[in-house]
């Protein structure tokens, strides 16, 4: 009746008296434990008088057999009251409770042996959740004894748990039917998890069965919408890496999953079955996240909405889900500018948030929202200054100048650092260089870099005038202005942010952060703007310094700040073991010194490359699979680098072949040498393992892979190993997983490291290769041309005249296809194209001259090969090739100059060779000028 008070008096009067030892004492003590039912997991002492005289109650029917119910009504009381404690973090408090009242309904006269299962089931969770893990591996033994025997209906659940901790399975010590079990569970793991059992949940379905349609029972109707989730689960895994790639198809096949799973919930909700609800929810929650993009997470608010408002009706358990969706929900009416509701929801996650996991993140932002709407109160506090421009500046439309949308980021930081970062933003200032005494070019930029060194010195002092009071708070302001200004295209005020925000960043959080006392969002704060500091310190100076090789030190001390920055991120991504961090990291260091390995200057990178690949070996999971063998490649060529011997001169080697074989020697490694080529094997081998690509639209280039085996090859052969189980010879299949295409690169490899003072490879049959070369599969056509071509060349160079005209012949059929010389390709990729159809042709025109055999039209032949070779080389500027072409040409040509009518025929093919050079020649010159200007700008 809700009168707590008449009952307390009763229960006073009742207890007085001597009271008659019957089951009105039992009642009684379970009357008085509902007088301290628990409201919150604040009050443990209410919570401890509770658990005091529902155990009095349990203690006195275990003396009588007639009062055995009286312990079965206790368990029901028990669940019913402590549902404010069934909430992750808080289940070790009902430990001592619960496992007097399992002990206690594993009695043999008790009936409801479901029911004990159930409770024995919640309590290996509290083990779990507590971290008693002895505990929990003993009592399971237990529980899965009795449920086997009494309950068998229950091992789906005890299964979940198994399922959920993976890191204690392999402990438990269940029967052998429930591990065989398990392994189908595992396979058909659904993302549902573990419900509560829950009293008011059998009553609620007990009033279901009228509503129950086409004759179905409720259990039956619930069972037909988790089969249901599980197909809107299995649609959506289909997908598979598409789900990546964010195009419109797959966001619309993930919309019509979502709205599907709207439908379900809604028969989930007439059928007010808390459990099967909780399961729709998780599974459209765990649908939804891909599309919370800030371009895409209007499509979702609909169903978030709907999830949050009905697990708030049913007071769900699964309260970190709640929070999140809340968090989320919170962002998306935020950026559609309903502050009010946003902070609504806010409110709502910051009481659900029990262990305090976003507690930071959820103060800050409502404190955020909260100055947005004192439209008409002056803010006192600088921090709140600053934080309502920032907001200002990002609700900045399209349309807004610049210089609008800079004044107020400045603002904000001036309001930070009121003194040091204008100073900053000055060191960019050309209008503050002081002027030299020199009025050329170069003297004004070493005046340009002397003063912006100067500046930013200043900024180093600004923690020790400032000291670190609201420290966090300072963090997160100059980080969000750091990307607000990215983001606005307001660099130099990036920059500046960028530097302030990473003085927070000293050896101090390092040593913190290693006993895990440091948050993880500072932490993911620190990586944002050391990524952002190192992609934009650099940019700004390289495109606006003209001879700033002249200013090198300068430089290179802006290039080694960006580098660290970039490190840092790197080793916190791997601390906190973020794999798309790390993968960012890769992509930011690989672009930022794309010019130094274009230049074949690995060498200079190879600690920062070992750095990055130590860091991802480490994380385990890397998405992109291009950049990580692209990483590989680089960092297995800067290894390697220093270990090939110099190319022995035309004179070295008469030399040498004048003092014979017994005084030539094969150059040999040391032991520390071997050691660090063995490194350089490993990079490659690791790279080589690696599956092809992320997304089947995202393959790993193939002339990426050929790299990194020239690069493998070349280790060995300075390593003196020989390749033991060619890939590819005739006697081998193709069981051991490596391609045919792999096996070509390996053996043209192998040819080409011959014959250069190392260890010579016992060769495979070239026939062999050039016979898999032609049934391959090529992705790239330049690649396929470079390996016809080189093929040609060993194979002129074992006088196969054969195999020379076959890859001839299929290089021409490359040539006949529409896209293989279009101008329209890149430039360099054309040029690539032309210089490996100049030597081709060169190639064969070498060999049938060396197949003559007297035949004047095989000399023809010869010569209009040569002209070819002369016409491509022209087309891509190579002067070298176009003199080779030209002196075969006329070498070929020599025997029909005697003929006054073969001179004639001779006319227009050396007229081709002539322009062919002239094309050339100004190519070259023409590159030699560019390069120059960009030098210089």
């Amino acid at each position: 009746m809700g009168l707590p008070e008449i009952s307390h008096d009763c229960l006073q009067m009742y207890f007085k008296g001597k009271a008659p030892v019957n089951q009105f004492l039992g009642r009684a003590y379970l009357c008085q434990s509902q007088l301290y039912t628990p409201v919150s997991t604040d009050n443990l002492e209410q919570f401890e008088k509770f658990n005091i005289n529902l155990l009095k109650a349990i203690d006195f029917a275990l003396n009588d057999s007639r009062y055995y119910f009286l312990i079965y009504n206790a368990s029901v009381i028990y669940w019913k009251n402590i549902r404010p404690f069934l909430k992750p973090g808080s289940l070790y408090f009902l430990i001592p409770s619960l496992s007097q009242i399992v002990s206690a309904l594993n009695h043999p006269d008790e009936e409801d042996k479901d029911w004990t299962a159930e409770l024995m089931i919640e309590l290996l969770e509290c083990f779990l959740d507590a971290s008693r893990m002895e505990e929990a591996i003993t009592f399971s033994s237990t529980a899965a004894t009795f449920i086997e025997e009494n309950a068998p209906s229950r091992y789906k659940d005890l299964f979940s748990i198994m399922v959920i901790f993976e890191n204690v399975t392999n402990n438990l010590n269940f029967p052998l039917d429930a591990n065989r079990m398990l392994e189908k569970l595992q396979v058909l793991k659904v993302v549902f998890c573990l419900p509560f059992p829950s009293p008011e949940g059998k009553e609620l379905g007990t009033n279901t069965r009228t509503e129950s349609h086409a004759g179905l029972s409720p259990k039956d109707l619930g069972r037909e919408i988790e089969l249901d989730c599980l197909e809107c689960d299995c649609e959506v895994q289909t997908l598979g890496p598409k789900i990546e790639t964010y195009t419109k198809s797959v966001v619309e096949a993930q919309l019509n999953v979502i709205q599907k799973l709207d439908l379900i919930l809604n028969r989930a909700i007439r059928l007010r079955d808390p459990n099967i609800i909780q399961a729709v929810c998780t599974t459209q929650w765990n649908i939804c996240l891909p599309l919370l993009q800030h371009n895409l997470q209007h499509h979702v608010r609909k169903p978030l909405l709907a999830i949050a408002e009905v697990l708030e009706k049913i007071d769900s358990m699964l309260i970190l889900l709640r929070c999140q969706v809340h968090m989320e929900i919170a962002r998306i009416e935020e950026k559609a500018d309903r502050v009010e509701t946003a902070m609504k929801h806010l409110e709502k996650a910051i009481n659900l948030d029990n262990n305090g996991q976003y507690h930071e993140y959820l103060k800050m932002a409502f404190h955020r929202l909260s100055l947005n709407t004192m439209l008409y109160k002056s803010l006192e506090r600088l921090e709140d200054q600053a934080s309502l421009m920032i907001e200002q500046a990002k609700k900045g439309t399209a349309n807004d100048s610049v210089r609008k949308k800079r004044s107020l980021l400045v603002n904000a930081g001036l309001a930070l650092a009121p003194e040091a970062f204008q100073v900053v933003l000055d060191s960019e200032n050309e209008a503050k260089v002081p002027p030299s005494k020199h009025k050329d070019q170069i003297s004004y930029l070493c005046a340009k870099a002397e003063h912006h060194a100067k500046n930013i010195e200043k900024a180093d002092g600004h923690l020790k005038r400032l000291g670190h009071e609201n420290e966090n708070e300072r963090i997160r302001l100059w980080s969000e202005i750091a990307k607000t200004a990215r983001k606005q295209s307001v660099w130099d005020v990036c920059r500046a942010a960028c530097r302030f925000c990473l003085l927070y960043d000293d050896n101090q959080v390092i040593k913190v952060s290693k006993r895990k006392k440091c948050k993880s969002w500072y932490l993911r704060v620190t990586i944002h703007n050391g990524l952002l500091s190192g992609f934009c310190s650099f940019s700004f100076w390289q495109f606006n310094n003209s001879n700033f090789y002249l200013l090198s030190n300068w430089i290179k001390h802006l290039s080694q700040y960006a580098m660290e920055n970039f490190l840092r991120a790197v080793r916190i991504g791997e601390e906190l073991n973020e794999a798309w961090i790390v993968h960012n990291t890769v992509v930011y260091v690989l672009n930022h010194n794309k010019h130094l390995i274009i230049s074949k200057r690995q060498r200079e990178l190879v600690e920062p490359f070992q750095i990055l690949f130590n860091a991802v070996k480490n994380i385990g999971n890397f998405g992109n699979t291009t950049v990580l063998v692209t990483l590989c490649s680089a960092l297995a060529r800067g290894l390697i680098l220093p270990w090939i011997p110099k190319m022995v001169s035309k004179t070295d080697e008469k030399k040498l072949n004048e003092e014979g074989p017994a005084k030539r020697k094969k150059t040999a490694l040391k032991g520390h040498d071997k050691s660090f080529t063995a490194l350089i094997t490993s990079v490659c081998e690791f790279a080589m393992r690696l599956p092809n690509g992320s997304a089947p639209d995202e393959p790993v280039p193939i002339a990426l892979r050929q790299q990194v085996i020239a690069t493998w090859v070349k280790a060995k052969q300075l390593l003196q190993q020989q390749i033991a189980r060619w890939h590819g010879s005739e006697e081998e299949s193709n069981d051991d997983g490596t391609s045919p295409m792999t096996k070509v690169f390996i053996g043209l490899e192998m040819y080409s490291c011959n014959g250069l003072s190392l260890m010579d490879f016992l060769l495979p049959n070239l026939s062999q290769l050039v016979k898999m070369a032609l049934e391959c599969s090529w992705s790239d056509s330049l690649v396929q041309l470079q390996t016809l071509t080189r093929l040609m060349h060993f194979a002129h160079n074992l006088h196969d005249h054969e195999l020379v005209i076959t890859c001839f012949q299929k290089i021409l059929e490359l040539v006949h296809l529409r896209f293989f010389l279009l101008t329209s390709l890149c430039r360099n990729d054309y040029n690539a194209r032309q210089e490996m159809l100049s030597i081709a042709s060169c190639t064969h025109g070498k060999s049938i001259m060396e197949n003559l055999a007297g035949k004047k039209h095989l000399r023809v032949t010869a010569s209009k090969s040569f002209v070819e070779s002369a016409r491509y080389a022209g087309e891509a500027g190579n002067l070298n090739l176009a003199m080779v072409a030209a002196r075969n040409f006329w070498n070929a040509c020599l025997p029909f100059i005697g003929s006054s009518a073969d001179r004639q025929h001779l006319k227009a093919p050396t007229e081709v060779i002539l322009k062919s050079i002239i094309k050339a020649s100004e190519a070259k010159s023409k590159q030699v000028r560019n390069s120059t200007f960009l030098l210089d700008s």
